[in-house]
């Protein structure tokens, strides 16, 4: 579910936008792959960008599509709510949660303190729910922060942990496993945290599988319909609806809100798509179907 869309709050990252951070950067990389519904797709994962802040660049101009009209040259990604399923992290108890949950999927870079949402092991939604000033670290264990005018970017490399951080005897970040040990080695230092992340039931965004996208309200109008071709064999049968948005969602992008895969970390990528964009006040066209 890994993708760079985020919101601030207070100059931070505000989870629930960041979640596309990891996927959207992944899908750009091309570390991992995966498959999913699209036919033809090319996909991957991965993480986001390290190393000091680049120079702020302003995206290109768009001019918001104000009638019913085909996009060319369109990519396509996908994100989902992070599985508890995927970790491998000890139980434990959270603020806000019942029960226990994995430890790595509660305050990893691939878990809810940075995907925004997740499912847990009984099925059920749960979101971070702050605050929103917590400190992540790198795998190493230095603080690193979001840079302000360069999505996906983080002045210190890229995010591993947040709050209290356990890194073992060769400074690596560490945490303890379900089936016993750690998984970088025994801590031999704990950092501490000024505050505890917080957690609650239900997902941070009300959105449908493989019927609702994130897009560039700048080109694509919120509540826009979309026909895209490529998912003519979703249960959406093509349509989707532009209901999210975020940072690194810029011009001819739109990401997928998709169920999670069964590969772990697996999402498709499209490049050179064309879709059928349908703004508010206007019907769907009887000529924009699935063959």
């Amino acid at each position: 579910m890994l993708a760079v869309r985020y919101a601030r709050h207070n100059g931070a990252v505000t989870p629930g936008r960041f979640r596309l951070a990891i996927a959207t950067a992944a899908a750009l990389t091309g570390l991992a792959a995966g498959a999913s519904w699209p036919a033809g797709a090319t996909s991957a994962a991965g993480s986001v960008r390290a190393g000091a802040c680049p120079a702020p660049q302003q995206p290109p101009a768009e001019t918001q599509i104000r009638r019913p009209r085909w996009l060319a040259s369109v990519l396509i990604t996908e994100y989902f709510p992070a599985p508890e399923r995927f970790f491998d992290g000890r139980l434990v108890r959270a603020p806000g949660l019942p029960g226990r949950h994995r430890i790595d999927w509660l305050y990893s870079a691939r878990g809810l303190a940075m995907q925004g949402e997740g499912i847990g092991l009984d099925g059920r939604f749960y979101h971070f729910a702050g605050p929103y000033s917590l400190t992540w670290r790198t795998t190493s264990g230095h603080t690193t922060y979001p840079c302000r005018l360069a999505p996906g970017y983080w002045t210190n490399g890229s995010p591993a942990w947040i709050g209290p951080t356990a890194l073992s005897a060769s400074h690596a970040v560490t945490y303890p496993l379900g089936a016993g040990g750690w998984s970088g080695g025994p801590p031999a230092v704990t950092i501490g945290a000024a505050a505890s992340a917080t957690f609650a039931a239900g997902p941070a965004l009300r959105l449908t599988y493989w019927r609702d996208a994130a897009v560039d309200p700048r080109l694509i109008p919120a509540g826009s319909h979309l026909f895209v071709p490529a998912y003519c064999s979703s249960p959406g049968h093509g349509w989707l609806t532009a209901a999210d948005q975020g940072g690194a969602i810029i011009g001819r992008h739109i990401d997928v809100f998709r169920a999670p895969p069964t590969t772990t970390w697996s999402s498709s990528v499209l490049r050179d798509q064309r879709i059928y964009v349908v703004p508010p006040g206007f019907a769907r066209p009887a000529a924009a179907h699935c063959r």
